[in-house]
């Protein structure tokens, strides 16, 4: 009898589960006012880049956005520094090993409302096949058509191997700037 009850409240459970994600949707990326952009200290300067090709998949209810379900691949090969020079070194096997190591990847964990489109996002970020947790706040604005996330976070490039032998491991900084506009609409 236990069992019956514990199966029934189980399924109930699960029932209920699927009815309160029943309104999120597939959303789709708006590549033109979307972007992955990047920034790090060096001697002469910040130096910044752009990542120009990646794709997201994204369920998204602008009722419940705590229930947003979001992973973008980034091809690390689609970075452009702003010195073509050194956009050469980034690709490389010294720091993002694009050859070996073709794809970013970025899972969001849970999006924890804060205030008033404000949140605390928590994901895995994925570089050189190192996986590590970050946390940071975003902005989140939707009218129900379309949705945009703004957000960043600091990343300590040596936690994924990026630029830890040579000379470049004493002349960069070790936290590299990752700044996110994510712009999306529903896919149908």
């Amino acid at each position: 009898m236990r069992r019956a009850v514990a199966i029934i409240l189980i399924g109930v459970g699960l029932m209920l589960g699927l009815a309160a994600r029943a309104d999120v949707q597939p959303w789709m990326v708006v590549p033109s006012e979307s972007s992955i952009a990047m920034r790090v200290g060096s001697p002469l300067g910040q130096r910044s880049g752009r990542f120009e090709r990646w794709t997201g998949d994204i369920l998204f209810d602008p009722q419940a956005p705590e229930q947003a379900q979001v992973s973008i691949e980034v091809e690390a090969a689609s970075l452009r520094m702003d010195d073509g020079a050194l956009t050469r070194t980034a690709l490389g096997p010294s720091f993002l090993d694009s050859a070996r190591h073709p794809r970013i990847a970025f899972r969001l964990q849970a999006l924890e409302p804060l205030g008033p489109q404000r949140f605390q996002a928590r994901a895995d970020i994925t570089v050189k096949g190192v996986t590590r947790p970050v946390s940071f706040p975003v902005t989140l604005r939707s009218d129900g058509r379309t949705a945009q996330m703004t957000g960043g976070f600091s990343l300590d490039r040596a936690a994924f191997g990026i630029g830890t032998r040579g000379p470049w491991n004493g002349i960069l900084a070790r936290q590299v700037r990752v700044d996110v506009v994510l712009a999306t609409r529903p896919a149908s």
